[in-house]
């Protein structure tokens, strides 16, 4: 996608909206928040539109005949429509509220995977993928003689698209792959994948929780069976995510969890299910978090998807390029351009990831170390861990430079 000719955004006002952002500690140090890959800040029209819910019309859904429940279920129930429509499903059949992107992925694991799944079968996910399905679909792999493969990671961080081809075969049942990878940056050409998947009538699942909050996203252009993200990383709240799943396929599933709202009639020996999404929804959902969800998109998209993807292309452009003229780091993922997303993952020679964290943390500059849910992935890069600065709508090259000037200290520090 071509960035040029986007209106820049204008940090300045958008930062208003996170008194966050303004917090200073006891060393005088401003919040630097570099860890919008693990959870992005919450801005006012998101925290206003959930207080206006537990202050006006808190009560459950599907389940009274007064105002407050009324309300309630419109509120709910518009939601599955608003996420429909940010993601280009075709309604709210398609829609269903989890707790996030790992919940969804158990969804469909448990629901589709231990039922369609059986020795002889082979599910494909890529050596990027976070735990969320690499462990979930070699759990699934264990309990139904299914066997796993993976499409290999070059050294440049990119999925080898030939490899994907050669592995993905008329045994194939299901592709996973990661939309971007949370470790490298890597931008996957998942639409090309879905394309291999069903020649060889596999299903496939996109991980999307670190595309949709930065890049439009239409599942129906991609064609994936099924699409999860969640809502903590798009300026959302926590404890809530959405699965995607084509209408026919979700009505020919099982329920995954049991309960209240989710049946249409009970008896003592038999049970019905709840039409589509519900009868995935069992209990009382995430009301305020889906109103909350509702008032994230309406805030991302007033601000636009685009210039937003641009805004964290140039700043992992910048942080890239300021990183790699640095003596002694190494930088993981591709270099600078449209397969890269927001964020950069880096080591600094002799330091240790957490080591680089904590002195990040003195100069109140919040990064992310660790193996980042990607064990098997690190082992394929011969490091125990990385450092991983991840950008959003509100940061800056400012913050970039502040990046830069800790890791200096820690390098003189550990010199």
């Amino acid at each position: 996608m071509s960035q040029q000719n986007l209106e820049a955004l204008d940090v300045g006002a958008i930062r208003e909206a996170y008194p966050i952002l303004q917090r200073e500690f006891d060393n005088g140090e401003q919040l630097v928040y570099l860890d919008n890959a693990a959870t992005t800040q919450t801005p006012d029209p998101v925290v206003d539109a959930m207080s206006d819910y537990y202050r006006e019309y808190n009560a459950n859904v599907h389940r009274g005949i007064h105002h407050l429940s009324q309300e309630a279920s419109i509120a709910y129930e518009e939601a599955h429509d608003r996420v429909a429509e940010f993601i280009g499903a075709d309604g709210r059949e398609e829609i269903v509220f989890t707790k996030n992107t790992t919940e969804a992925e158990n969804l469909v694991a448990y629901s589709w995977g231990l039922n369609e799944l059986g020795p002889g079968d082979e599910i494909v996910l890529t050596e990027m993928e976070h735990h969320a399905s690499l462990v979930t679909w070699q759990q699934i792999g264990k309990r139904t003689g299914a066997n796993v493969k993976y499409v290999r990671v070059t050294d440049e961080g990119r999925l080898d698209m030939d490899h994907a081809s050669e592995i993905i075969t008329d045994d194939t049942a299901m592709v996973s792959a990661v939309h971007v990878s949370n470790t490298l940056g890597t931008v996957n050409p998942v639409s090309d994948l879905v394309d291999i998947a069903h020649d060889h009538d596999a299903l496939a699942f996109i991980d999307g929780a670190q595309a949709v909050p930065n890049r439009p996203v239409d599942v129906a252009a991609i064609d994936a069976d099924f699409y999860a993200f969640s809502g903590h990383k798009m300026a959302g709240p926590t404890g809530i995510g959405a699965l995607y799943g084509k209408e026919e396929i979700l009505e020919a599933m099982d329920p995954y969890l049991y309960g209240g709202d989710m049946i249409t009639k009970v008896t003592f020996e038999e049970s019905t299910w709840n039409e589509l999404p519900w009868k995935f929804e069992a209990g009382t959902p995430q009301i305020a978090e889906a109103v909350g969800l509702v008032a994230a998109i309406d805030y991302l998209e007033g601000i636009g998807m685009e210039r937003i993807e641009a805004h964290e292309e140039e700043l992992a452009r910048y942080a890239y390029e300021q990183l790699d003229a640095e003596p002694g780091i190494e930088i993981y993922g591709p270099e600078p351009g449209p397969e890269r997303g927001g964020l950069v993952g880096f080591n600094l020679e002799s330091v240790h990831a957490h080591d680089l964290a904590s002195i990040m943390n003195d100069h109140a500059v919040a990064i992310r170390a660790g193996d980042h849910c990607t064990q098997p992935l690190h082992d394929k890069l011969g490091v125990a861990a990385s450092a991983r600065a991840s950008f959003y709508i509100y940061n800056t090259k400012e913050e970039v430079d502040k990046l830069v000037d800790a890791i200096d200290d820690a390098r003189q520090l550990f010199a």
